[in-house]
C-alpha cells in the first residue's frame, strides 16, 4: 500500500488556494505525482483519459443543455415568463419574491446551470424587488437560494457528470434528485409568505389595482407559459419515461428552444451565434476540468490510493455513518473553495468505492451529496452564490446583508437534507415509480 499517493490531495488543494485554476491544478498534480511512479507511461494513460472523455456519449449532453438556457436567455423569453409568473403572485405576501423563485426553478429546469440561472433571474428581479421596497436581505436570500437550485432541479450538469462516476443511470438520479428540488423550492415560498405575512414592512404587498381580467391573464399565460413548459415536460418526460437518453432529450430540448425564439420573433443569425459563442465557453470550462479529473482519479486508482484510503479508514475505526460524515463534511468545506463539477470528480470518484464496501445505497447517497453541495454553494463566508449576486447587485446591498438574507434559506435546506437522512425514500421513491 502505497501512503504516499494521498499527499496528491493537500497538494491539489495547496494549488488551487495559490489561485491556480482548479483544471490546470489537477493536471499538474496528476503530472508530478503519475511522472514519480509510472514515467513515461503517464502520457498514455493520459491520452488514454482524453479518449475517455472525449467519446463519453452522456457527456455530449452538456453543450446542449447549455445551449438551451443561453437560447431562452438571449431571446428575452425569460422575461415574458417571469411577467406572467408575478401576474398571478402579485397579491400574494411576498408576491414578487415567490414570482422569482418559481421563475427559478422554472430556469433550474431549462438550463441545468447554476450560475446561469442566479445571474438571470437576478437581473429581472432584483431592480423590481427594490423598487416595491423588498428588504435587501430578502431580495439578496431569494435570488441567492433560488439560484442555487440549479444544483438539484433536472436537468442538473453536475448529475449528469456525477451518475457515470456513482455506475447509476442518469435517469434514475436525475428522478431521485427532483423530490428533494421541489420540497427545496416549496420551502423557500413558504418561508418567504411566512415572512412577508408577519413583518410586511420586508416585502410591500403590490396595492396598484389589477387591470387584467382572468381570461386575459389565462391568455397571456398560455402565450408566456405553455410553450417553455411543454418545453421542459418534453425533456424531462422523454428521461423518465426512458424514451431517450440525456444526450438525445437534451437534443430535443435543444432543437425546442429554436422552435421557441421562432415563435416568440426572437430569433435571428446574431442570437445564435451569441448562444453558441456562449455555450462553447462553458462548455470548455465544464469539460477541461472533467478531462482533468478523470486524469487525476486514474493516477490516483493506479497509484493504489484506494487501498490506502480504505486502510487509512480502517486503522481509524470509523463506521459507515462516521465515514458518511467526514465525506460529507469535507465536501461541504471544499465547496467554499471550488465549482461544483471539480468537488463531484474529486469527492465521488474516491467515496462511492468506500461507501459500497459498506452497503450504503449509491443512488441515496449521491442524492444527499448533491444536497449538501448545494448548501455548501449558498452558506457564508465563501458563498459561491453570494458572489455571483455581488456581480449584479447595487451598490445598496452590502455584503452582510447578503449573509444575513441567505441564512433563512441554508436553514430550509437543512432541514431537506436531515429529511432525506431520516427517509431514504424521499430520494428512492421516484427512481422505483418511473423505472
Amino acid at each position: 500500500m502505497d501512503i504516499n499517493v494521498l499527499w496528491m490531495f493537500p497538494a491539489l488543494l495547496t494549488l488551487i488556494f495559490l489561485g491556480i485554476p482548479v483544471a490546470f491544478s489537477m493536471m499538474l498534480t496528476t503530472l508530478a505525482f503519475g511522472w514519480m511512479r509510472f514515467g513515461d507511461i503517464l502520457f498514455l494513460q493520459m491520452a488514454q483519459k482524453v479518449d475517455e472523455v472525449a467519446t463519453n456519449y452522456v457527456l455530449g449532453a452538456i453543450p446542449l443543455f447549455i445551449f438551451m438556457g443561453a437560447v431562452l436567455e438571449k431571446a428575452g423569453i425569460a422575461e415574458k415568463l417571469f411577467d406572467s409568473i408575478y401576474m398571478w403572485t402579485r397579491r400574494l405576501p411576498g408576491g414578487l419574491a415567490i414570482a422569482a423563485l418559481i421563475m427559478c426553478t422554472v430556469f433550474a429546469a431549462a438550463s441545468g446551470v447554476v450560475g446561469a440561472t442566479e445571474t438571470l433571474v437576478g437581473m429581472l428581479a432584483i431592480p423590481a424587488m427594490l423598487k416595491r421596497r423588498y428588504a435587501n436581505s430578502l431580495v439578496a436570500g431569494t435570488i441567492c437560494g433560488g439560484g442555487s437550485l440549479g444544483t438539484v432541479i433536472p436537468p442538473s450538469i453536475p448529475v449528469i457528470i456525477l451518475a457515470p462516476i456513482a455506475a447509476l443511470p442518469v435517469g434514475d438520479l436525475l428522478a431521485a434528485i427532483l423530490l428533494p428540488g421541489l420540497m427545496m423550492s416549496a420551502m423557500f415560498i413558504l418561508y418567504i409568505t411566512g415572512v412577508a405575512t408577519l413583518r410586511p414592512e420586508v416585502a410591500p404587498r403590490d396595492l396598484e389595482p389589477d387591470d387584467k381580467t382572468f381570461a386575459e391573464k389565462l391568455r397571456i399565460s398560455a402565450v408566456a407559459l405553455l410553450p417553455t413548459a411543454f418545453l421542459i415536460l418534453t425533456v424531462l418526460g422523454t428521461l423518465f419515461g426512458g424514451l431517450a437518453t440525456p444526450t438525445e432529450a437534451a437534443a430535443c430540448g435543444s432543437a425546442g428552444v429554436v422552435l421557441l425564439a421562432l415563435f416568440y420573433g426572437r430569433f435571428s443569425l446574431k442570437l445564435l451565434f451569441e448562444a453558441s459563442l456562449k455555450t462553447v465557453s462553458l462548455t470548455a470550462m465544464i469539460l477541461a476540468i472533467v478531462l482533468a479529473g478523470s486524469m487525476f482519479s486514474g493516477v490516483f486508482f493506479a497509484s493504489g490510493g484506494m487501498s490506502a484510503t480504505t486502510g487509512l479508514i480502517d486503522r481509524l475505526g470509523l463506521e459507515p455513518w462516521s465515514v458518511m460524515a467526514v465525506i460529507l463534511g469535507i465536501t461541504f468545506i471544499m465547496g467554499f473553495a471550488m465549482d461544483l463539477i471539480s468537488i463531484v470528480l474529486i469527492m465521488m470518484t474516491i467515496s462511492m468505492p468506500i461507501l459500497r464496501t459498506y452497503g450504503i445505497d449509491p443512488l441515496w447517497f449521491s442524492t444527499v451529496f448533491l444536497v449538501t453541495l448545494q448548501t455548501s454553494y449558498l452558506t457564508p463566508p465563501m458563498a459561491p452564490s453570494i458572489f455571483y449576486l455581488r456581480s449584479i447587485a447595487p451598490d445598496s446591498m452590502t455584503l452582510k446583508q447578503m449573509y444575513v438574507g441567505v441564512i433563512p434559506f441554508i436553514i430550509c435546506q437543512i432541514i431537506v437534507l436531515a429529511l432525506i437522512l431520516t427517509f431514504p425514500g424521499l430520494a428512492t421513491w421516484l427512481p422505483g415509480v418511473f423505472y
